[in-house]
């Protein structure tokens, strides 16, 4: 539902990836940007009305996003696939994170985008671990994105994992990701995505900054 940037966005890439892909929105205009090329439906109407997500073809769907201007109608909109008609994966973009904390606690995955915007200019802003790349809902595991420490360079994963008790989840290495193995060897260049109790967090950057001599 939305068929704004976001939504046309996302229904092109959907697409792109031989899923087929109905797209609502009230405005029929919008649909000019889907452009020429797509092959999906498009239903003019609100997501949050039964009849038009049957029309849509919700009780064939394997999910649903609400990614409209509103934060209200994708709510209910998100609600309506959910607990109307069964939809598991569901998401919905909410501005007011406030409140897409409280969908969240509901079930409904929320996409906060102010916050996540923020977010993502902070991380980009503040010295390296002053703000993780994601933090659990608990708020007990982060993943943090850091660039392997000249230090570290030659060293064994293993071996930076066992000093600094942090995972690597994988590595971007020369534009590719990676899951490391026992036998790999950090690199120059590597950015490294760090997975790590935020109580240990501190110690982790220890470790980096001082390397495997020091440690």
């Amino acid at each position: 539902m939305g068929c704004g940037r976001v939504g046309s966005t996302l229904a092109r890439s959907l697409e792109d990836r031989n899923h087929t892909v109905s797209v609502i929105d009230s405005n029929p205009d919008a649909f000019r940007r889907l452009g020429p090329s797509f092959n999906g439906t498009k239903v003019t109407g609100y997501g949050f009305d039964q009849a038009v997500l049957t029309e849509a073809g919700i009780e064939r769907a394997d999910a649903f996003a609400a990614v409209s201007s509103g934060d209200n109608s994708n709510i209910i909109a998100a609600r309506v696939a959910r607990e109307t008609f069964g939809i598991q994966q569901v998401v919905a973009r909410i501005y007011d994170p406030g409140r897409a904390e409280v969908y969240q606690r509901l079930g409904i995955t929320t996409v906060a985008t102010v916050k996540w915007t923020a977010d993502q200019v902070l991380r980009r802003i503040l010295p390296a671990g002053a703000e993780p790349d994601f933090r659990d809902p608990s708020g007990t595991i982060r993943v943090d994105q850091i660039q392997v420490p000249e230090p570290w360079v030659g060293q064994r994963t293993v071996v930076f994992q066992e000093t600094s008790k942090s995972r690597i989840a994988w590595i971007d290495r020369l534009g590719e990701g990676m899951l490391p193995t026992r036998d790999t060897v950090l690199q120059e260049g590597d950015m490294l995505h760090l997975v790590m109790r935020e109580e240990n967090a501190s110690g982790v950057y220890d470790v980096l900054k001082k390397g495997p001599e020091d440690a």
